[in-house]
């Protein structure tokens, strides 16, 4: 995985994106910064923060994703691997359903995803200082440079969905405390029953991701 730094910048996803659209796909790529200006966050909203978090996006080959994992919930897999990651540096970080980072009962980051039709594109917000009231922050201090290499050589790993989904599934519980956002409602989580690929069974429905 190539990593670039820069300084700052609207949005890593945004610019990603577009510099495989202007130059094609040759390898795996990263974009990362401390400082995003017009961060891209669920259901459209942005997510900002100040200088001194972390912001990165990555593309890479669908071929290079494990073969029982559904598109759909790669968001948790590649939140949960991260949160792997900060957890065995110290972090009580944890993974709020589906794809938000949490510290306690506050948020602290999310991750997004997108495909085409041969490639997947990850975006993933950190707050590593304090934003505002509302969100919180990460617990333990860390490397940038040093945490990217080391999640780039876990996700290298290509663990099975089932591996990762034995933890999640035990985390989850914890997501039944919050609420989510269905159809631009607050939906209570309490009931939710989580299935083997990642979804959930809510209000006689199966969502894959309540953006």
């Amino acid at each position: 995985m190539q990593i670039i730094f820069l300084e700052k910048i609207d949005s890593t996803h945004t610019y990603l994106k577009q510099k495989i659209k202007i130059g094609g796909y040759t390898q795996p790529l990263c974009i990362a910064t401390d400082y995003q200006t017009n961060g891209i966050g669920s259901r459209g909203n942005s997510w900002q923060g100040v200088k001194g978090n972390l912001f990165f996006s990555f593309v890479f080959e669908k071929k290079d994703l494990p073969k029982d994992l559904q598109l759909q919930s790669a968001s948790i897999y590649f939140s949960y691997i991260l949160k792997d990651i900060l957890a065995s540096l110290g972090s009580k970080i944890w993974v709020k359903w589906p794809n938000d980072f949490y510290i306690d009962d506050k948020k602290i980051g999310g991750t997004i995803t997108t495909a085409t039709k041969d490639l997947i594109f990850c975006g993933i917000g950190l707050n590593l200082i304090d934003v505002d009231k509302d969100y919180g922050k990460l617990d333990i201090e860390i490397e940038m440079e040093k945490l990217l290499n080391n999640y780039f050589k876990s996700l290298k790993k290509m663990q099975t969905w089932k591996q990762i989904f034995s933890e999640f599934k035990i985390e989850f519980q914890r997501s039944k405390n919050f609420q989510a956002t269905l159809e631009n409602k607050k939906v209570s989580l309490e009931k939710a029953i989580l299935n083997d690929d990642g979804s959930i069974q809510i209000d006689d429905s199966k969502v894959f991701s309540l953006r």
